[in-house]
């Protein structure tokens, strides 16, 4: 099983992920639009990375 700490991680960053993709949506500005866009799609990475852990950690016991 997964580490609890790598779950906690996972959990933070989609919520991270999600808050910057609506403040992209809410955005007035293109410039601003793409700086949340790009931190959207950093915590999105940082999930993916986080998944790969877990996965690692379950296969590993």
């Amino acid at each position: 099983m997964a580490d609890p700490e790598t779950k906690e991680l996972q959990l933070e960053q989609v919520q991270r992920e999600l808050a910057e993709r609506k403040q992209a949506d809410e955005a007035d500005l293109p410039p601003e639009e793409r700086t949340h866009e790009r931190r959207a799609d950093k915590h999105e990475y940082l999930r993916e990375k986080l998944a790969e852990r877990a996965r690692s950690e379950d296969e590993n016991g």
